[in-house]
């Protein structure tokens, strides 16, 4: 395997681990996908995805200017990421999801659900560290070169892409397995959830 195919391999990994984990951005996608389908909820993984990226090209290329503008309007990012989880989540809780598949709006436009879920993501610009720390106990800092580091970005997109689209997919089957009343109730769960985590951040910064 060539330098760059094992860059490129490691920056894929990389992209799926950091969007594994669930936190409010993957309970949205998550309500999305079950609430309108698997578009939705991939154009929301891919706001997410190339949010990632943007950060993860901030640290690869080393743009410590625009890092540390960037982490010094954490608090301002942060108050606004709160109060548009706690939005969503009331959303969620008040809105009743389709009945069935067909009435899903799937020919609603995909790009309210891109920018959303990008902003949203890129309102936590402490992932910029993050990256960087991964970057440097992995040994990725070596990728020393625009090429390099081009590469390893471009992975990282693909990694975390692929991961929504997986989530997604596996929402949507689940979707066609379950009643509209338990839909109902999931979606009011996730909403609560994402109206939590809203909270927590805002709480966060007491």
């Amino acid at each position: 395997m060539t330098d760059a195919a094992l860059l490129f391999l490691k920056g894929l990994l990389l992209g799926l681990s950091i969007a594994a984990p669930v936190g409010p951005i993957g309970v949205l996608c998550i309500r999305r996908a079950l609430e309108a389908g698997f578009w939705p909820g991939v154009a929301g993984g891919l706001g997410t995805a190339v949010a990632d990226a943007v950060y993860a090209a901030i640290a690869a290329f080393g743009l410590t200017a625009v890092s540390s503008l960037l982490v010094q309007a954490q608090g301002v990012l942060s108050v606004v990421g709160g109060i548009a989880l706690i939005w969503l989540g009331w959303v969620a809780i008040a809105g009743k999801p389709p009945e069935t598949a067909a009435d899903a709006p799937m020919t609603r436009s995909l790009w309210p659900t891109f920018v959303s879920t990008f902003l949203l993501t890129m309102a936590n610009p402490a992932t910029i560290l993050t990256f960087a720390a991964i970057f440097a106990g992995l040994g990725l800092a070596t990728a020393d070169t625009s090429a390099g580091a081009a590469i390893l970005v471009t992975g990282v997109l693909l990694g975390s892409l692929l991961w929504w689209a997986i989530l997604s997919g596996a929402v949507c089957t689940l979707r066609q397995r379950i009643s509209p009343t338990v839909i109902l109730w999931i979606n009011r769960a996730s909403g609560l959830l994402l109206a939590g985590f809203g909270a927590a951040l805002l709480v966060g910064l007491l």
